[in-house]
């Protein structure tokens, strides 16, 4: 009777701690810290964990929350699996910053108008443990290279 009871126990527990939602932020950041490690890349970080370079620092206006905006971009896994491209499609796409990942709402207003740079983006301030996709695993630390166009 006790082994039974020790395993239900056993089992109750582990069915508990499968449904708590795991914190990937120190994963993430690791994953990001050698990501930039490998790659030889110097970053700024804001105070959410997102990494960011500037490449151009542009001269227009900076977007804000509630701003739309025209970008070229494409996105990648920390891995080089490419899963999106403005370029690919031959055309900037257009959208509203509140209408977007956490981590775009947060990384693009550090770009000015005409700048562009790359952004090292969280799952957190991404999807989190949802896919949008089969080409974004959950919990996905993404990248995203970016080429601010019009900010409206």
């Amino acid at each position: 009777m006790k082994n039974i009871l020790f395993v239900l126990i056993s089992l109750s527990m582990l069915f508990v701690a499968c449904g708590k939602d795991t914190d990937y932020t120190e994963i993430d950041e690791q994953l990001i810290q050698d990501y930039i490690a490998e790659n030889n890349l110097t970053t700024q970080v804001t105070d959410e964990g997102i990494h960011y370079i500037i490449e151009s620092e542009g001269s227009g206006t900076q977007a804000e929350f509630s701003s739309t905006v025209t970008v070229h971009y494409e996105g990648f896994l920390l891995d080089g699996s490419k899963f999106d491209s403005s370029y690919d499609r031959g055309m900037p796409s257009t959208f509203s910053l509140n209408n977007v990942i956490a981590g775009w709402q947060l990384g693009i207003p550090l770009f000015k108008e005409g700048g562009r740079g790359t952004l090292i983006i969280p799952s957190a301030y991404a999807y989190g443990n949802s896919s949008p996709s089969g080409a974004i695993p959950s919990n996905s630390v993404l990248l995203f290279n970016i080429e601010l166009i019009d900010v409206q």
